[in-house]
């Protein structure tokens, strides 16, 4: 993989407490590798620090948008900005440490191994949410499971932001013409993935944690 160019995307909205050690803690996971925050212009001056602590460390891109705009959207502005270059390898993460950037390495042999879609999946072998109460964790399995079978996808864990594309992948399923502006992004990329023939879709077990600092933004 070392020839490979790997874009990491992080989407960011108030998370100072989280992203100098983040940024740092994916370098050191992928120490090649180019980083991307979509910062919505966070109150609490995580774009800031994301620009102060890429001085720091080097190869870290911030692109700082007007607002809080949803999900979906700061997606598909990374997306387009990633795609106009020469990436070749594409992951995407929260910066809040529910997504270890340790298992980064796994997603690339996977995609080294020949996916083109990687997805850190929850509800496979070795996979798990840490700490979740019991009727969280039915109602994120069963709820996956359901849209898993309305979209017709063979996936476990279709709402999973943690992911690796390759590049040639997402501009197959024309990813900037997705529609979604909130977390549904995660499942209408699966969707035209599955639309459009893209069979190479592989689940890597993940352990997913609870944020490290700071509030959930699910409900936000």
């Amino acid at each position: 993989m070392s020839l490979v160019k790997i874009t990491v995307i992080i989407p960011t909205y108030n998370e100072i407490e989280n992203i100098d050690s983040m940024l740092r803690a994916v370098r050191s996971a992928v120490p090649d590798a180019e980083l991307l925050v979509v910062d919505d212009n966070s109150p609490d001056g995580t774009g800031q620090q994301a620009e102060k602590t890429a001085k720091e460390i080097g190869h870290v891109r911030v692109l700082h948008r007007p607002g809080k705009e949803g999900l979906g959207t700061a997606y598909r502005d990374a997306f387009k900005l990633v795609l106009d270059g020469d990436t070749d390898v594409i992951i995407t993460m929260d910066a809040d440490f529910s997504h270890d950037p340790q298992t980064i390495p796994l997603f690339l042999r996977a995609i080294n191994n020949g996916a083109e879609i990687v997805v850190g999946s929850r509800y496979i072998k070795d996979g798990m949410s840490v700490n979740w109460p019991l009727h969280r964790l039915l109602l994120s399995k069963w709820g996956n499971r359901y849209t898993a079978f309305m979209l017709k996808i063979k996936v476990r864990d279709c709402t999973t932001g943690f992911r690796g594309y390759t590049a040639r992948s997402m501009r197959k399923i024309e990813i900037l013409k997705t529609i979604s502006q909130g977390y549904a992004f995660a499942s209408e990329t699966l969707f035209r993935a599955s639309m459009r023939g893209e069979k190479q879709i592989v689940e890597v077990p993940i352990i997913f944690h609870d944020r490290k600092y700071g509030k959930s933004k699910m409900n936000s």
